[in-house]
């Protein structure tokens, strides 16, 4: 196609959005534009983000590369060293002549000015901006929808009394308000892409527009983002073609069955532009007429989100969501400060500290399985987990085998602690730096937590390779009362290693299960101020995990780390700190609202909030 034949592409990001619209058959939803817009386009009932949570996501999203490519992008919020060589979607369109507009959230955890990739990325950004003649790509990001929107008490669109509360949550009064909250958000972002639409028809152009709907994530209720559940990482995606670009998709009102991710879309729009898509994108373009809801899988992620680590891989089919748990010796319900502020999360850890859950709502404050398995037809809530059943075992052994697959392939950097020298798309493939598969031969035993695989863990105590022994004792971690018979070798190990990321969870092996004041002294001084910001996070939550007894006498440690001007140590230490003198609540303000430091797109709805003490968002 000539420049002028090629088609504008407007591209719509709702905020930490499910698929709660009318056209994904929710009968509360009030969607009536996106609904339209699914009856002229393609609908993708299983489409999900390539990780739970917007920062990893919006990395994907810009490069077309999983974030546990290229760690740290695979960490919630910090800021990875983008390969020279590589070159975002944005770059590649405006070599082929297209205007590209932002407007206006980046958070693509990484090194990537805004300002050098985009023609304008600002509230303003908008096609209307462009040169006479050119095509253009405007991305528009709705914010409302954002996690932050179920603070908020505004007048309910739905009633909470009619909503069905997924069975892993209990029936309490501020989880139902918690989704009805979210139902008026959705139909404000709703109402958001009609306003789009009908620019698009006052400026004659929506017979040249491809238009694209998605979101970076799931979410926002408990159990949703930051976890890799379906209710996580499902997302909405819509794509409607005008009739000159009818044959580069299916047809109009077609809804697709297979499983595919949004790190695809790069590699789409690349490839509408007519441009070539570069290899190392991930995904390929779901410009194509027809998917194979029998083959085609979609991968996802976890790692740290927030100040807690923790280290999850999934893979999802049209019908089977498969998880494996690299840490399962640490809960689910690991406290975090921003999403605690939520009356849900608050709700729910109220009722388990009261002993009022059922076995099901109980799961989620328990060490976790270390592989989870789910029929997400028969089981929509993911409640079920058929991870050894022997009627799944071909299932089971299908997914784990594309899993595995898909992680040597992206040369997965998760198992790699944050801050390693070796992170990176280019430093983690330099020859004998991360030998990823002998580390998964370690690292995949763990979630089996088998006392049979002791043995293999000590053994790899003794590796050359740090990354090798770090799973050796997390291993040994994992295994629990077990690590008591190898406690003297621990004690060697603690004497002789000089990574710490070995040492962490060796320490709180025999800390926990040997009662060793030695090795919870040690980790107490790993999580001092003179540690580098991961060390300390990763030796607070293993503090955390302790009897808080034995924490009590390095009070101060926690007290040092609750003053601490960066956001997560501070999170981490002041949670510390309520547990050790026993003053915490679910409804303690642990966020750190006074030393926010966020984008400046969000900075007066957070700064709104905090001088109404953190509670909540109030009516706008």
């Amino acid at each position: 196609m000539t420049l002028d034949q090629r088609p504008n592409i407007l591209w719509i990001v709702s905020e930490d959005c499910p698929p709660r619209f009318g056209c994904y058959g929710d009968p509360h939803a009030k969607t009536p534009h996106l609904d339209a817009l699914a009856e002229r386009g393609v609908l993708f009932e299983h489409a999900y983000s390539a990780a739970p949570v917007c920062s990893p996501s919006r990395f994907a999203l810009v490069t077309g590369v999983a974030p546990e490519s290229n760690a740290p992008a695979n960490h919630m919020r910090t800021i990875a060293a983008k390969p020279a060589w590589l070159r975002t979607y944005p770059e590649i369109l405006r070599d082929l002549g297209y205007y590209c507009t932002n407007n206006v959230k980046t958070d693509y955890n990484a090194d990537i000015v805004p300002a050098e990739i985009w023609d304008e990325s600002s509230r303003q950004a908008h096609w209307r901006n462009r040169p006479d003649g050119a095509p253009f790509l405007a991305v528009f990001n709705f914010d409302d929808t954002h996690e932050g929107a179920v603070l908020s008490r505004n007048p309910f669109v739905v009633d909470p009394d009619d909503i069905r509360l997924p069975a892993y949550l209990p029936d309490t009064r501020q989880i139902r308000e918690d989704f009805a909250q979210y139902y008026k958000n959705v139909a404000e972002m709703d109402a958001f892409v009609g306003v789009l639409l009908s620019q698009l028809e006052e400026d004659g152009l929506l017979d040249r527009t491809i238009v694209i709907h998605t979101s970076d994530h799931g979410g926002v209720n408990p159990r949703s983002k930051r976890y890799c559940y379906d209710e996580g990482l499902h997302v909405p995606l819509v794509i409607s073609a005008p009739g000159r670009y009818a044959d580069l998709f299916p047809k109009p009102g077609t809804r697709i069955d297979a499983a595919v991710s949004t790190i695809r879309i790069p590699a789409t729009v690349v490839d509408l532009a007519g441009g070539e898509i570069p290899t190392y994108m991930q995904g390929h373009s779901l410009a194509r007429t027809s998917f194979d809801a029998a083959a085609e899988l979609a991968f996802g992620m976890r790692n740290r989100m927030d100040e807690r680590y923790d280290m999850i891989r999934t893979v999802r089919d049209a019908r089977f969501r498969y998880i494996r748990n690299y840490h399962p010796h640490r809960p689910y319900g690991q406290h975090q400060g921003f999403a605690w502020l939520a009356a849900g999360y608050q709700s729910w850890e109220t009722e388990h500290r009261a002993g009022r859950l059922n076995e099901v709502q109980s799961a989620f404050w328990r060490v976790k399985p270390g592989v989870e398995l789910y029929d997400t037809v028969a089981d929509p809530d993911q409640v079920r987990n058929l991870a050894g059943n022997p009627d799944y075992a071909d299932v089971e052994e299908r997914l784990s085998r594309a899993l595995r697959a898909h992680m040597l392939a992206v040369h997965d950097n998760g198992f790699l602690p944050e801050g390693s020298p070796m992170e990176g798309y280019d430093a983690s493939r330099e020859t004998g730096s991360y030998p990823l598969a002998r580390i998964l031969e370690i690292a995949d035993a763990v979630p089996r937590q088998d006392p049979a695989e002791l043995p293999r863990f000590v053994a790899a105590l003794s590796d050359p390779d740090a990354t090798v022994r770090r799973w050796g004792g997390i291993g040994v971690l994992a295994l629990g009362r077990a690590a008591t018979s190898v406690a003297e070798r621990l004690r060697v190990v603690l004497d002789g290693e000089t990574d710490v990321f070995v040492s962490i969870p060796c320490a709180e092996a025999l800390a926990r299960f040997s009662a060793d004041g030695n090795a919870a002294e040690k980790l107490a001084r790993l999580a001092g101020a003179d540690s580098s910001r991961p060390v300390r996070l990763e030796a607070l939550s293993a503090l955390t995990a302790l009897d808080f007894d034995i924490v009590r006498a390095f009070r101060d440690v926690a007290a040092t780390a609750a003053e601490d001007d960066d956001e997560y140590i501070c999170e981490a230490g002041r949670y510390l700190l309520l547990q050790i003198d026993g003053t915490y609540t679910p409804e303690s303000v642990i966020f750190p609202w006074e030393k926010l430091k966020v984008p400046q797109e969000f900075a007066a709805k957070h700064e709104r909030a905090r001088k109404l003490g953190g509670a909540a968002f109030r009516a706008r």
